[in-house]
């Protein structure tokens, strides 16, 4: 259901991408824009990786590697749905 550390760093500015934590008021998955996707290129820090994100006029959130699980690119995956059948989560 998250996004792979692969996705992350190929997810360009402006995708949008779901929240599988915070709703909006009608129950659905909150929507974020990408705005920038930061990679580190030496050995040591390759697996490293920084999203940010806006969702609404004047908030803003960032995505690190260990939080890739809060995030996901479909709105289906984001409620708990996969291929029309509801998760037991």
């Amino acid at each position: 259901m998250a996004i792979t550390l692969g996705q992350a760093k190929n997810l360009e500015r402006g995708t949008t991408v779901y929240s599988t934590r915070n709703r909006n008021p009608d129950g659905s998955p909150q929507r974020c824009r990408v705005t920038s996707v930061k990679t580190w290129k030496s050995k040591r820090n390759e697996h490293r990786v920084e999203v940010r994100l806006a969702h609404g006029l004047y908030r803003w959130d960032v995505v690190t590697e260990r939080d890739l699980d809060l995030i996901t690119l479909t709105e289906d995956k984001a409620r708990g749905v996969d291929n029309g059948v509801e998760s037991s989560k």
